[in-house]
């Protein structure tokens, strides 16, 4: 699984890769995480704002961190 994080690297942006390593490694989830950060790569994914999740190719979340229930919500729904 191939799981990026769209962003600046803004507290925000980091929060959402911290969140998002975080319940991978509570799911067990084999994932790569890559970090996006230039603005023609974020702007391939047509969102509107940062940071974003996108997972396989697609965008699962923009703009907010989902908490840590939302987070494993989205990679149990997924699995």
């Amino acid at each position: 699984m191939i799981i990026k994080i769209l962003g600046t690297w803004c507290p925000k942006c980091k929060l959402l890769e911290e969140v998002t390593r975080r319940t991978i490694a509570k799911l067990w989830i084999d994932a790569q995480i890559l970090e996006v950060d230039k603005i023609e790569d974020i702007m391939e994914y047509n969102i509107l704002s940062t940071p974003a999740l996108v997972l396989n190719e697609e965008v699962l979340c923009m703009w907010k961190v989902p908490n840590n229930e939302e987070m494993e919500s989205i990679f149990v729904r997924l699995q």
